[in-house]
């Protein structure tokens, strides 16, 4: 028994946090791009002695992913307690693997795109009896209790150039996307990651933010193109204290080559969009904008 899923990376722009205590309403408010590189899940039932309490094997890339730090050991335990996962395996094992297209940790939104991929195939190779965002659900609170981000998952679930206009989980969250008149390439290039659960959870950091993000998707909705989104991320990226003098280096050669550049929330990266695949930087990732979301391969 086998199931892929692919999930779209995700880069934010900018983004508003909105706290709630019911972890599903809980999340962020901003808009952000998915690229057609992102993670690819395969899953695996196989019969064996269970390896542990969750009767999984997971690796990243083929290395073994440790459990106390893996967003998708998060998810199986958040999935075992709502729906007994366990009791249907018996005394199989979940071989999972995480096919990275992507930088960990730099603003791509990969463990929101592990716990899609995740969530997904497990809900259909053990068909559970639940729906798309009902299993898109359980990979926001793996997230959220990780401290790992707060919307790439309905972003990831919707695809394009997304606005987030109300938080939570899919189900609970509200989205809207831009209308692309040109098909876009996404460039990006990366000096490394930021710890995104020191920013979200540090208080100075999150006043700033809010103060910043909290009007911008007002001006995006009365200037809905993609030009608007890198003049409000840029200015996003500035006024928050967030971007680093060496990114901002690669945003002012970006711009000068594309249709507007800025910094990745949150990742010590430089994104574009352009409509042309080219650039005078050298090891950058380069990609189209996927426009249909998490899908079943």
């Amino acid at each position: 028994m086998k199931c892929s899923v692919f999930a779209p990376s995700h880069i934010t722009g900018f983004f508003e946090i909105i706290d709630h205590p019911d972890h599903l309403k809980r999340g962020s408010c901003g808009a952000g791009v998915a690229m057609d590189k992102g993670v690819v899940t395969n899953l695996q039932i196989v019969d064996n002695d269970p390896y542990d309490s969750l009767n999984a094997i997971v690796r990243i890339n083929g290395e073994e992913d440790p459990k106390n730090a893996s967003i998708t050991f998060k998810t199986l335990e958040l999935m075992e307690s709502k729906f007994k996962i366990n009791n249907l395996l018996e005394n199989r094992v979940l071989k999972i693997n995480h096919e990275m297209e992507v930088p960990i940790g730099a603003g791509f939104g990969t463990s929101a795109a592990s716990a899609l991929g995740t969530a997904m195939a497990v809900a259909k190779i053990l068909e559970l009896d639940i729906t798309f965002n009902k299993a898109a659900s359980m990979a926001h609170l793996a997230e959220i209790e990780m401290k790992s981000g707060l919307g790439d998952v309905v972003a990831e679930m919707n695809g394009g150039i997304t606005l987030r206009l109300k938080e939570g989980a899919p189900g609970f969250a509200v989205t809207d996307k831009l209308i692309l008149k040109d098909d876009l390439y996404v460039i990006s290039k990366s000096l490394g990651g930021i710890e995104t659960s020191a920013i979200i959870g540090d208080s100075i950091h999150k006043k700033r933010i809010n103060n910043t993000g909290r009007d911008m998707l007002n001006h995006l909705l009365k200037s809905p193109e993609p030009e608007t989104f890198l003049k409000l991320s840029k200015k996003f990226a500035m006024e928050t204290g967030l971007l680093s003098k060496e990114v901002s280096e690669i945003i002012d050669i970006l711009e000068d080559e594309t249709i507007g550049a800025s910094m990745a929330m949150l990742g010590n990266t430089a994104f574009a969009l352009s409509k042309t695949p080219d650039t005078t930087l050298e090891d950058v990732i380069i990609a189209k904008i996927d426009s249909y979301g998490c899908r079943f391969l």
